[in-house]
């Protein structure tokens, strides 16, 4: 189990997480919801090690969270240049992973410059980097931006088997439905704060309490700039 207790952490000046709270259970995966500027992509580097903690702490089966453990895909994946699709993937050092079958997954031109990629293409060679570093615990942030409708649904049915083989899974989405089709729990965040979390029992309804405010704002907005001729 991953322990996050009164997690604070700032930007600068401004507090980004405010006394978090939080327990994500192994072997499940579990969304982050938020809308932006939630501190979602902050709590993710933070869980990764990549932004200092100016309190509380983070546990993994009570010992101190490390980042030999985790896998990180970004939102924005970096590439060098002038490296094929192949050459990147061998960047990661894990023996038993068989790059040719698993890339039946993606059927990416692996031979190729990754410049010549496309946003999708770039996107699943990303992934296939994360899923070949084969770590207990995945942080996916926004992984299926730039997916068509076919690779966005193998993406689900890898993390799934993923999670049956022991991996716990943390993955953030601007797509609802993405994760409550997929997602153990739900968790959502505002203002640096955990509102709520959520079993996959009671996902029904979650849209509305997370966009009833948003959409009531909208809305007068929108009844000022169109009016009824």
């Amino acid at each position: 189990m991953i322990k996050i207790k009164n997690l604070s952490v700032n930007y600068g000046k401004k507090q980004v997480l405010k006394n978090m709270n939080l327990e994500l259970d192994s072997n499940q995966i579990h969304g982050v919801l938020g809308l932006n500027g939630a501190g979602k992509t902050t709590f993710f580097n933070t869980l990764y090690g990549l932004k200092k903690i100016k309190s509380g702490k983070i546990t993994v089966n009570d010992n101190k969270v490390q980042k030999k453990n985790i896998a990180y895909l970004e939102t924005h994946n970096y590439f060098y240049p002038n490296i094929t699709g192949m050459e990147y993937l061998s960047l990661f050092i894990n023996p038993d992973f068989e790059i040719i079958k698993w890339n039946k997954l993606f059927d990416l031109p692996l031979n190729k410059i990754i410049e010549t990629y496309s946003t999708g293409m770039k996107k699943k060679l990303a992934i296939l980097g994360i899923l070949k570093l084969d770590k207990s615990i995945l942080i996916l942030d926004e992984p299926f931006n730039g997916l068509d409708l076919e690779t966005s649904r193998t993406l689900k049915l890898t993390l799934l088997k993923l999670k049956e083989s022991g991996k716990t899974i943390i993955i953030s989405s601007h797509i609802l439905e993405s994760l409550t089709t997929l997602c153990d729990k739900l968790h959502y965040l505002k203002n640096g704060i955990i509102q709520f979390s959520k079993e996959k029992t009671n996902f029904e309804g979650i849209d509305n309490e997370i966009f009833s405010e948003l959409e009531k704002n909208k809305q007068e907005i929108l009844s000022n700039l169109i009016k009824d001729c």
